[in-house]
């Protein structure tokens, strides 16, 4: 019998990537990438050139149409198979990342009339301008006694769509009521692939606030605002399962992608969960850190809990049968970007260049000569804001024992070593609430690092495994494409069939992980005294910062 094959398309931050896989072992057979031809669009509207206000990052529609033009017939080519012999598509996106579009589908920033205006484009998952807006939603909800605020550790973040749609009522009206619908990229991107609008559970649940079979009700949307009340209607849509099949390939989508009309389009996905079943962490006490330009913590229990600062617990979100729990941390690949880019001197790249190495390597050499706590630093991993478990993107990072002998590789380490603590974090919470984490596995690009990965095992004292792919959310969604397509029962099938882990890659060294434990009691001292309430500054501080930057957008 002749192999079948299925696409999984990865729709990342600033590029879309596309896997060829065996449906059979799960064998990667060809991928290609297409980069954003407007990657993140956050200083300025591209169309007007209008400078945008802080914590704006928007993306063009028409760049996800792109990767399925280019990415996915150059990943066929590059597998060199009879593309009819592809059974299956399936997608994944990052999340809460929405936009406002017609009836049809059309993005309302693709109409005329409002291409010049911010609020008509897809805000991407780290757009955080919607603070405000989220803190509203957060404490009405508490002031009404709203059963699901629990479900979402208490606080709602401004990445997800509550907080995004408030905002676009309260700051372009206009915007807001031509909008018919209000839709994840996630589900977007299906519908210009099978013609069919849908909505998938795992970012209903996760970023819609829909729990037990319920969106929010009229009578707390028109507390939040009266204008607000029709919210829900601009979402609500018959949710389908994880691996469900949305419908069959347009002959418009087979055009693009170059692949056979009528194939199996699975319902859509977020990337951090359609990655556990690549990474077969599908069972209890399995934390799956996907680790990029952020982190998103997922994992899979029999039992409800509610876990403070957590983004989400939603039935079926990751698979189906159990409740799938989420957290994560706004920035950690940024963190290390961001200090490569605007604080290494001069001599340290030309050392790394003329050894053939990046920055990245040269500084992870340097800082894993050091004993732990050899640079007396403690830095806190809120660059982008803190996800889980403060759900405040308002905090700003802290570094703290600087000297004038501080070198960069010392800063270099104490700003992993941040990122380890912030997870050592959202772990320890989990614990406390019942919903226990035995392993934690990570997949994502910064798996490459040996450094951060040892670093990692030491901090958390857990037994460290990899997802032994590259392409761990492409693989995933191809493993999606092959349930949709009727190869597998289901996920979990699927995954123990298609998906591959190395277990245990790194494990905990005794003495590190004590070592860790000292510096992590001031990690924690710290998060509480700047995180909840021991000091404003670092409000007060951003209040200042946007303030003098509305002044600047608006001369």
């Amino acid at each position: 019998m002749a192999d079948n094959y299925v696409v999984g398309v990865d729709f990342g931050t600033l590029s879309g990537r596309a896997l060829v896989v065996r449906v059979r072992d799960g064998a990667e057979l060809g991928t290609a990438v297409c980069e954003y031809r407007h990657g993140v669009i956050e200083r300025e509207l591209p169309v007007t050139g209008a400078l945008l206000p802080p914590d704006w990052a928007l993306q063009d529609p028409g760049d996800y149409l792109g990767v399925l033009r280019v990415a996915v017939p150059a990943a066929v080519r590059a597998a060199g198979i009879d593309p009819d012999e592809i059974i299956g598509i399936a997608t994944d996106f990052t999340a809460c990342t929405v936009l406002p579009t017609t009836v049809d589908g059309t993005p309302l920033c693709e109409l005329a009339q409002f291409a010049d205006r911010p609020h008509a484009y897809p805000k991407l998952w780290k757009h955080h301008a919607a603070q405000a807006q989220a803190d509203r939603v957060t404490a009405v909800a508490h002031e009404r006694g709203e059963t699901w605020i629990g479900r979402y550790g208490g606080r709602i973040s401004s990445e997800w769509e509550f907080a995004k749609g408030l905002q676009i009522l309260e700051e372009d009206p206009e915007i807001y009521a031509a909008a018919a619908r209000f839709i994840e990229a996630a589900d977007w991107i299906v519908w210009q692939l099978c013609g069919h609008e849908t909505r998938n559970v795992c970012t209903a649940g996760y970023k819609g606030l829909h729990q037990d079979g319920a969106w929010p009700t009229p009578a707390y949307l028109t507390d939040l605002n009266p204008g607000f009340a029709d919210f829900v209607g601009k979402l609500s849509h018959p949710l389908s399962p994880l691996g469900g099949r949305a419908g069959g390939l347009t002959e418009q989508a087979a055009r693009w992608t170059g692949l056979r009309p009528g194939i199996a389009v699975a319902v859509g996905n977020v990337d951090a969960h359609v990655t556990a079943p690549a990474a077969q962490a599908v069972g209890e006490g399995q934390m799956l850190a996907v680790m990029g330009t952020s982190t998103c913590h997922v994992m899979n229990a029999g039992r409800l809990a509610e876990v403070p600062g957590m983004c989400g617990v939603v039935d079926g979100g990751i698979v189906s049968g159990s409740w799938g729990y989420e957290a994560g941390q706004s920035a950690v690949g940024d963190i290390f970007a961001w200090f490569v880019e605007s604080a290494v001197p001069t001599d340290y790249r030309d050392r790394a260049a003329a050894r053939g190495i990046d920055v990245h390597t040269y500084l992870g050499e340097l800082a894993e000569q050091q004993r732990v706590g050899e640079h007396g630093l403690i830095a806190l991993d809120w660059l982008g804001g803190n996800r889980s478990v403060l759900v405040d993107h308002d905090l700003s990072g802290v570094l703290v024992g600087l000297t004038l002998a501080t070198r960069p590789e010392d800063i270099y380490r104490a700003l992993l070593e941040s990122t380890a603590f912030g997870t050592r974090t959202i772990i320890e919470s989990f614990d406390a609430s019942g919903v226990p984490v035995r392993e934690l596995t990570v997949a994502g690009g910064l798996v490459k690092n040996p450094v951060l990965m040892q670093i990692y095992a030491d901090v958390t004292g857990l037994p460290l495994s990899v997802l032994a792919s590259e392409q761990g959310c492409a693989l995933g969604s191809a493993i999606h494409a092959a349930v949709a397509a009727g190869a597998y029962p289901d996920v979990r099938a699927a995954s123990a069939a298609m998906g591959r882990v190395d277990r245990a890659a790194y494990s905990p060294d005794p003495e590190r992980a004590a070592a860790y434990d000292a510096l992590y009691a001031e990690y924690r001292a710290l998060h509480d005294h700047f995180g909840r309430g021991g000091t404003e500054v670092l409000h007060r501080l951003r209040r200042i910062r946007n303030t003098a930057r509305k002044e600047v957008a608006t001369r």
